[in-house]
């Protein structure tokens, strides 16, 4: 099978169809690439064409080494500067990025072959060598890195100059996908060995459409299209991520020019702007969702599951959806979302039912509630207050506790059982499109974001990593949904579209997956 130039599918239109997630038996098969030269250059088009684009973000990045980030933020910023293994394309199929070809050798082997003629930006050759020292650095306990997607390898190993083994703990057949983002960025070892990871992590070097220019902490991040690089040329030479964690001001500077693109905003914020003929609201589907993850573990109302169940019944989702989100969301069941391969349909959300809630609560001895607090990121702090004043109606006193966004990332979803205790208002990018990124992470009681130790969860979440017979892999996916339903260790809420603004120069579609790949964009 072959295929066009894979960067050019990564940010294109995906449309409603293209949400169903081919079954995990897809993944096993390998695939081929065709000649990357005979792709075509977006930027050989109109002189009239801008080459400048700014690009306004919520948040910082957490790091500017890929290895040591976890966050959709950040690898979007890397996605610009580094390459990956494989990439995600507009069909929402598996496409060839530094790999050509990928095939599973046996159930504990998985085959890459590296494309040639490569090299980093800083001239140093990337091969098959430099793939092995990637994903074993990634291993590494010593790099300390937050991705957990390739917990499955033991290590990588360079076969020959185009040739990596993944040879593996555990079977493991999502590995393609994995490799597509977080888990699959290739960095340079040369550069890493002798500059070290401080140096690297401050000016970071890559292969991919962009270089790294400059970083002003919580302020921009500026990039230059890579003359260099293997695929098709970015048409925007001149890139820069603009830190704007207020919605308002970074709409503000959208409509005066300063901003061209402005990302993880409401629908409703994005309204604001009206029917002016220079700015444009898009709003697609996405799959990042939403929950309020509970500390199951400290004693306390929240041990019980009778409580949890109380908290869900009380939370009026469709209201939140319609009022918070503007209607730009979907109610989930639980954690996982219905675009996504595994998703059970027959498990339903929990109705909304105050009398029910207050009955739980009394049946759990807490017939006058309770007192809890509620940690959110200040982007996400109108819907914390929203839920706040659901909670209340059943007599639980949620107090919100506000902070940064990029605290929110470092001690609310990087929890690493540092700040235990109450409600934490979180949402998750599955973006490899199966069951199991939605739940890995913040299930198994030994993972970054876990506030639960249930052992049948923790096997279930080792079964759908391990899997292979596709027919099992759905039997684990739902009996685990259904786990969740019956002991509630979250609040379920919902996934949201991907909504953004542009000016109208601008022409850029955002993928399911969120990432802010730019090396498609143009502007007029």
């Amino acid at each position: 099978m072959k295929f066009r130039n894979t960067r050019q599918h990564r940010v294109a239109q995906v449309s409603a169809t293209a949400l169903s997630l081919v079954a995990a038996t897809a993944l096993l098969a390998g695939c081929a690439s065709s000649d990357p030269t005979a792709s075509s250059d977006p930027s050989s088009g109109s002189a009239s064409k801008k080459t400048s684009l700014t690009v306004a973000i919520g948040s910082d990045v957490v790091s500017l080494d890929p290895q040591l980030q976890g966050d959709l933020t950040s690898m979007s910023v890397a996605d610009n500067i580094f390459d990956t293994l494989t990439v995600r394309g507009a069909d929402n199929e598996l496409h060839p990025g530094i790999a050509t070809k990928w095939k599973q050798k046996d159930p504990l082997t998985w085959e890459f072959t590296i494309r040639k003629g490569v090299e980093f930006q800083n001239g140093e050759k990337l091969d098959a060598e430099a793939v092995a020292f990637s994903i074993n650095r990634l291993l590494d306990p010593a790099t300390k890195s937050p991705i957990v997607e390739l917990v499955n390898v033991k290590s990588a190993v360079a076969v020959n100059p185009t040739t990596v083994d993944f040879q593996m703990k555990a079977t493991d057949p999502v590995i393609p996908a994995k490799v597509s983002l977080f888990g699959g960025v290739i960095v340079p070892p040369k550069l890493i060995t002798e500059e070290g990871a401080e140096a690297f992590a401050k000016h970071p070097v890559g292969s991919g459409p962009y270089s790294f220019v400059s970083r002003s902490q919580a302020e921009s991040i500026v990039l230059k299209a890579n003359p260099h690089y293997w695929g098709a040329k970015p048409a925007v030479k001149n890139l820069t991520f603009k830190i704007m964690p207020n919605p308002a001001s970074a709409l503000a500077a959208l409509q005066s020019g300063e901003a061209d693109i402005v990302t993880g905003i409401t629908k409703d914020a994005a309204n604001q702007l009206g029917t002016s003929p220079d700015t444009t609201v898009k709003s697609t589907a996405g799959i990042r969702t939403y929950d309020l993850s509970i500390d199951t573990i400290t004693d306390g109302p929240l041990a019980n599951a009778d409580v949890r169940k109380a908290l869900n019944e009380a939370v009026d989702v469709p209201t939140l959806i319609s009022t918070v989100m503007a209607g730009a969301a979907k109610q989930t069941p639980t954690l996982v979302p219905s675009s996504v391969y595994g998703f059970d349909a027959s498990v339903k959300p929990f109705p909304y039912d105050v009398k029910d809630a207050k009955a739980l609560l009394k049946k759990a001895g807490y017939a006058k509630g309770f007192s809890t607090t509620l940690s959110a990121s200040s982007a996400d702090s109108a819907l914390a207050q929203a839920i706040a004043g659901q909670l209340g109606k059943i007599g639980v006193t949620a107090k919100v506790a506000v902070v940064d966004p990029q605290t929110a990332k470092s001690e609310i979803i990087t929890l690493n059982k540092r700040r235990d205790g109450g409600l934490y208002l979180m949402a998750n990018s599955g973006w490899t499109l199966d069951s199991v990124s939605f739940l890995q992470s913040v299930v198994k009681s030994d993972r970054r974001s876990s506030r639960w130790n249930n052992p049948e969860a923790d096997q279930l979440i080792v079964a759908g990593e391990t899997g292979t017979v596709p027919a099992t892999r759905l039997k684990t996916f739902s009996t685990m949904q259904k786990l969740l339903k019956s002991e509630a260790p979250f609040v379920y809420l919902f996934n949201v579209n991907n909504t953004y603004a542009l000016r109208s120069t601008v022409k850029w579609t955002m993928p399911v997956t969120g990432i802010l790949n730019m090396s498609t964009a143009t502007v007029k």
